[in-house]
């Protein structure tokens, strides 16, 4: 898609001020295009993306079935710019069909205040965020044991796995009635191989907590690379501890042992996906040192999109 030079380069200038552990901003995305111009002539653009979910797909356990992404290039323009993008936006989905299952999607960068206010004006809200951890890892609590899981440990791993989901189905995505079986495939093949690796804190023999990890390159031209600073990271997948124990101090014990062996498998910095609407998930991991690096703002469905 081609976006007039002058834009881009504000547009990358803009991530660079706004974050400086922003990676450079990526090329513009193929889609539909759609353009307007502030009350004094200065040009801004966006690309639009629909993506349609198949039946099964395991991305509709965080994601509506029928999502509208926008792509927004508007420099310098700040809450202006964005403000007539999602008005075009607006414009597109009047003369659609959409169904209940659906959502309008920005992903934009966390600290960018000026955008914000126009997602909010127009019905947004942050469902997703990406976190950045880059501290060290702290010392590992010798009272709580944590090990690495195995394929016996699928029915055990499973039932926390699906915990999450029942949670964040009150908080943030839309609840799946077929969520076990959307992740009993990856689970099970995760257990079953050294990477990705699986850990479990156990108290008495008992499975209290599960984390679901991996390691991840963000090499040049890469999806992670549009996303993360260059280098080996430790991506927290999914982190849960038993809905009786929460509070108890088995999560921050175990994520203690995952970011060292995280570490130890040669990450130097973390991230993961947590919901800022999620009032359990929104306090853990900021006290864990993870700070937000790029927001999801949805509104669903698409329709709603003031």
């Amino acid at each position: 898609m081609d976006i007039a030079e002058p834009l881009l380069a504000a547009h990358r200038a803009r991530f660079a001020a706004v974050d400086a552990l922003l990676p450079p901003a990526a090329p513009p995305a193929e889609g539909r295009r759609l353009d307007a111009a502030t009350a004094d002539g200065t040009r801004v653009a966006g690309v639009l993306q629909r993506h349609r979910a198949a039946p099964g797909d395991v991305t509709t356990l965080w994601a509506a079935a029928d999502v509208w992404q926008l792509f927004p290039y508007f420099g310098a323009t700040g809450t202006e710019g964005v403000d007539l993008l999602l008005r075009a936006l607006k414009g597109v989905l009047e003369g659609e069909e959409i169904d209940d299952d659906s959502s309008c999607v920005v992903l934009w960068p966390s600290r960018d205040a000026e955008a914000i206010r126009a997602f909010l004006d127009h019905g947004l809200v942050p469902l997703s965020a990406v976190g950045v951890r880059t501290a060290p890892p702290a010392e590992p609590d010798p009272a709580v044991a944590v090990r690495r899981a195995g394929p016996d440990d699928f029915a055990a791993a499973l039932e926390l796995a699906t915990a999450t989901f029942d949670y964040t189905g009150l908080v943030a995505a839309a609840r799946r009635e077929n969520t076990a079986e959307l992740l009993a495939p990856s689970l099970r093949a995760a257990l079953a191989e050294d990477e990705p690796a699986v850990w479990l804190a156990e108290e008495a023999g008992e499975v209290r907590a599960l984390a679901h990890c991996a390691w991840l390159d963000a090499t040049p031209g890469s999806a992670a690379a549009e996303l993360l600073p260059p280098g080996r990271w430790g991506y927290v997948n999914n982190v849960v501890t038993a809905p009786g124990e929460r509070g108890g101090g088995f999560g921050r014990a175990l994520m203690a042992h995952v970011h060292r062996e995280l570490h130890r498998g040669g990450a130097t910095r973390t991230y993961l996906y947590y919901n800022p609407t999620n009032p359990l998930a929104s306090v853990f991991w900021h006290r864990q040192g993870y700070r937000p690096l790029w927001t999801s703002w949805e509104v669903r469905p698409a329709s709603a999109l003031r």
